[in-house]
This record gives C-alpha cells, sequence and structure tokens, in this order.
C-alpha cells in the first residue's frame, strides 16, 4: 500500500465577503446569505474581484448541517456563517435526525442562485462538505472520536447516513445545472484522524461515495477534490494519478473547466487557489480503482 501523506490546508472553512463588496453590492448582511438573488449578486461580485473563470456558492461550509437542524450564526460581510450550538451528543440523535428537503430554507435558496446562475451563462462551482465538516456543525469533535472508539458499528451507520445525503445533494446540484462540484471534508482529514482512523474513512466512506459519485455523475459535471481527499484515495491505493496535456501553461482554476467532459474527478490543487499555474501545461485527475 502507497503511505498516506496530508495536504497543508490554508484557505479558512469560513469564506466572507469584504467591505469593498459590500460596498459594491449594496447588499445588508447577514441576510444576504439566505436568499437566492443576493447570493446570486455576491457571487458575481467575487467572480470579478478574483478574475476568476467561475461562481462560487456558498459562502461557507455550514449549509448541509443547517439543513439538517444545525444551529448557524450567519456572521456579516467579514465572517460568513458558521456554527453556533451544538445540538446532538450521542451517535442515536445524528441518526435520528430527518433527511434534509432541499425544497425548502438557505439550501434551496442555494439552488435557486445556482440555477439562475448557469441560465445566465456562467460556470458554477458548488461547495458540498464531507461528513467531518457536517458533523462540526451538529456535535462536540470529542463525542465523534468517542464514538468511533466505542461504537464502529454506530459510526459506520452514521457515515451510510452523510453518504446518502452528499448523493442526493449531488443529484439535486446537477438539477439545477450546477457544471462544478468542490467536496471537501478537512475537519476530517489525516492530521486531525490520524493514519489508522483516516484509512479506515476512506475504507468504508470515501472511497464507496465517489464510485458512486463516478457512476451516475453527468459527463457535463467534474468533481473538484480537496487534495487532501485525493492524498487519502492515493494513500489508500484507491485512486492514481492520470494526466491530461493542456497544450499550454494555465491557471488551475481555468484548467478545470476547459477539462470538463474529459474526466470526472480532479484534486492535485485547492480550487481556492486561484493563481496557482499548471506550468508543464499537464493537468493531474484522478482515476479511482
Amino acid at each position: 500500500m502507497s503511505k498516506m501523506i496530508d495536504f497543508e490546508c490554508t484557505y479558512d472553512n469560513s469564506v466572507g465577503m469584504s467591505k469593498e463588496i459590500a460596498e459594491k453590492t449594496s447588499l445588508k448582511f447577514p441576510q444576504a446569505y439566505k436568499s437566492w438573488d443576493s447570493m446570486a449578486q455576491l457571487a458575481i461580485a467575487v467572480k470579478e474581484r478574483d478574475h476568476a473563470s467561475f461562481c462560487e456558492l456558498p459562502f461557507c461550509h455550514t449549509l448541509e448541517g443547517e439543513a439538517l437542524g444545525g444551529n448557524i450564526n450567519y456572521g456579516d460581510e467579514n465572517i460568513g456563517p458558521r456554527a453556533k450550538d451544538y445540538i446532538c451528543t450521542t451517535a442515536e440523535e445524528i441518526l435520528n435526525l430527518p433527511e434534509i428537503d432541499y425544497t425548502i430554507g438557505r439550501i434551496a435558496e442555494v439552488l435557486k442562485a445556482c440555477k439562475y446562475l448557469r441560465e445566465e451563462g456562467e460556470n458554477v462551482v458548488l461547495y458540498i462538505s464531507g461528513p467531518f465538516t457536517i458533523m462540526n456543525v451538529l456535535i462536540d469533535p470529542r463525542h465523534i472520536f468517542k464514538i468511533f472508539k466505542k461504537n464502529p458499528e454506530a459510526m459506520k451507520a452514521i457515515l451510510d447516513k452523510f453518504r446518502s445525503e452528499i448523493l442526493r445533494f449531488v443529484k439535486e446540484a446537477e438539477k439545477s445545472g450546477v457544471n462544478m462540484i468542490s467536496y471537501g471534508d478537512s475537519t476530517g482529514g489525516l492530521n486531525i484522524l490520524g493514519p489508522k482512523l483516516a484509512e479506515k474513512v476512506v475504507e468504508i466512506f470515501t472511497y464507496p461515495l465517489f464510485k458512486s459519485i463516478e457512476e451516475s455523475l453527468r459527463d457535463e459535471t467534474i468533481v473538484l477534490l480537496c487534495p487532501k481527499t485525493t492524498f487519502a484515495l492515493l494513500g489508500t491505493d484507491k485512486a492514481q494519478w492520470e494526466d491530461i496535456n493542456l497544450g499550454t501553461p494555465m491557471k488551475y482554476p481555468e484548467a478545470c473547466v476547459k477539462i470538463i467532459g474529459q474526466t470526472k474527478f480532479v484534486g492535485q490543487m485547492c480550487i481556492k487557489n486561484k493563481e496557482f499555474t499548471l506550468k508543464n501545461g499537464i493537468i493531474k485527475t484522478v482515476k479511482l480503482a
């Protein structure tokens, strides 16, 4: 087996905005994070500020946790939505949470914003969180590790629950026209879980999740993996690199747009690193075993 290595994340989970964007859009915060039309305005403003080739939604990693019943502090223009108070302390409480209803709440507004932006001709990156990032909104991490250690079967049931939800979210995203899905779970990285648990998570959750996504994903959609996830798959021999020659040096985000339809997974760099350049004109895609 290959050795699992970590990727050092240098980007915050809460994106937030800036005084410049707040003034440019004249939107009021935190209300701007709650309705589809204001989110679409913000996404376009951020795209223009960053000279990016796509719009990005949402502006935090609390969306799924809130949709499952989590309490959220919506923040302001400087700090985006973030977790407030935990609502669970046991595995049973997590397992008893109802399925996400994608027709109501902020998650529905995000999907509406995605649909609007796509209809306006924009490429749209939708950020989808992994299970540990979602649980970070719902339960104190100390309880998660306790469940893992004392009741691995309950932990597997929890991960099965979140795998089902993520697959449903991917399908809803595609219905809304989303053509770029970014997946990350930094809270469940090697540096936090440790090698033994990280390997176990790949075996029972990450690899099965992406095999299911691979089977159902449209050719017009690409999944942008957080490098932490990529290296976890590579380090457990569940994936390998496969090169695509771009023909010319290119910034990583632009390259990800260019190869839509040629592969289903990329993940050599964080998509938020807008200036990372593929100087040799080759982008590494991720081919699952």
